[in-house]
């Protein structure tokens, strides 16, 4: 009775289809997933579209980049995961669009700096023939592969699109409490995404995070995430209790984009317990959406 409420599809940087993503889930025997897709519920509204199955349960989902509180600077984005909301939320549609139109004119920026390093490469080529794919870094390292310029994912973002790289470019981030309100107005439960990957570039701690965001809405902490080493996994779990946060987990499945994690596995031995979405369930007086 395992569960994956972190996984995402062709709607932002994953390679299955909604669709696919739940066929495979019922193959290993998953009870619960939630799509979490960056910036994006398009995934979520297929799902619906094309009916839940009776034996697999379901939670809208989606992943915001943010920045952080005032005083609690970092490298890179806090990613905040929302659960269970009303997908078709008009504010949360606005700030949503808001964040597709950014990734859309930030890969224009990106495509310049790596044509100026003498890159053959063009936004053209990002597209898929319907337009309805939302592109960003994943899918530009992904034609960096496909055009020989590197040999896997990784290298792309090491030599070219990671932080310090030289075709990167600095992303729209929306405000974290205005993220929190957002998924809760709309319904749904916000939570911290895999606390691990939060790099300070200040002297400051996890635990006075989690207070400040508790204190501006959240609900929930991601303890199980195959990144998580056994040690930290006791200590967000020592931490949601004591701020007295919803648990959740999850692979961050991206199909081949990440081929060694498996929907709901990860590497092997790792899985999150079913018990973490009944109490979310619970919580949203809901099974499903």
């Amino acid at each position: 009775m395992s569960i994956d409420l972190h996984i995402h599809s062709t709607a932002s940087d994953g390679t299955l289809t909604p669709r696919e993503i739940v066929a495979h889930a019922r193959k290993l025997g998953l009870a619960a997933i939630a799509i979490t897709d960056h910036d994006t519920v398009d995934g979520v509204h297929q799902i619906l579209r094309n009916g839940i199955p009776s034996d697999i349960q379901f939670l809208s989902g989606v992943e915001l980049s943010t920045s952080p509180p005032p005083g609690f600077s970092c490298r890179g984005s806090l990613h905040l995961l929302g659960y269970g909301f009303r997908p078709d939320d008009p504010e949360l549609a606005r700030e949503l669009q808001k964040l597709q139109d950014a990734r859309r004119n930030r890969n224009p920026e990106i495509i310049a700096k790596l044509q100026a390093l003498g890159i053959a490469i063009t936004v053209d080529e990002l597209d898929t023939p319907d337009g309805q794919r939302q592109t960003g870094r994943p899918h530009i390292a992904m034609l960096l592969v496909e055009k020989g310029i590197v040999t896997s994912f990784d290298e792309a973002f090491d030599r070219f699109l990671g932080n310090d790289g030289p075709a990167y470019v600095d992303k729209y981030r929306i405000d974290c409490r205005r993220a929190i309100h957002i998924i809760r107005q709309a319904g749904g439960i916000p939570v911290l995404a895999h606390p691990a990957l939060i790099h300070p570039t200040r002297n400051w701690s996890l635990d006075s995070l989690i207070a400040t965001l508790k204190s501006r809405g959240l609900q929930g902490l991601e303890v199980y995430y195959p990144e998580h080493s056994e040690a930290e996994t006791r200590r967000f779990q020592a931490l949601a209790r004591h701020h007295d946060l919803l648990m959740t987990g999850g692979t961050d499945f991206h199909g081949a984009l990440k081929p060694n994690v498996e929907l709901g596995r990860a590497q092997g031995g790792f899985s999150v317990p079913f018990d973490l979405y009944a109490q979310l369930a619970a919580r949203l007086s809901m099974p499903t959406v």
